[in-house]
């Protein structure tokens, strides 16, 4: 399977399951039982569905909190490797998660001096993502 080289301006992903047809449903169930709750005055089965309906979206929100955490701890640790076996040195500890999440599109070559550049000036990981000159591709987050 040949993929789409990645750059700055197509690495974001979308899960088209998740973000196109289980969010929507989640909401449009959310929605009708609320609508559904208010004309039945508030029944005990309406009310039901209701609860229902939110654990559902609950869940669903759930879901991607978790799904993105465990792959935020994820990119750290391989970042933070990545960066030991290139440099012999650990990440600095001024990088916030969010640089380091930023960084793992930057080449080996570049990689090193690019995270000393983000800790010392602060770079924003928008500023990070722009200022990579070979994309290393991320293919598997979502």
């Amino acid at each position: 399977m040949r993929r789409e080289q990645q750059s700055y301006d197509n690495y974001r992903k979308f899960a088209p399951l998740y973000h196109f047809v289980l969010a929507p449903i989640a909401l449009i169930v959310i929605l009708a039982s609320v609508v559904h709750a208010i004309r039945d005055a508030f029944g005990f089965a309406s009310v039901l569905l209701l609860g229902l309906s939110l654990c559902v979206a609950l869940i669903v929100a759930l879901l991607r909190q978790f799904a993105t955490k465990l792959q935020d701890r994820i990119i750290r640790q391989e970042e933070s490797f990545r960066h030991y076996v290139l440099t012999g040195n650990r990440l600095d500890p001024r990088l916030t998660l969010r640089q380091i999440i930023a960084l793992r599109f930057a080449d080996d070559d570049e990689f090193p001096a690019l995270c000393t550049k983000a800790a010392e000036t602060g770079m924003k990981p928008d500023a990070i993502k722009r200022s990579i000159t070979r994309w290393r591709a991320d293919h598997d987050r979502v």
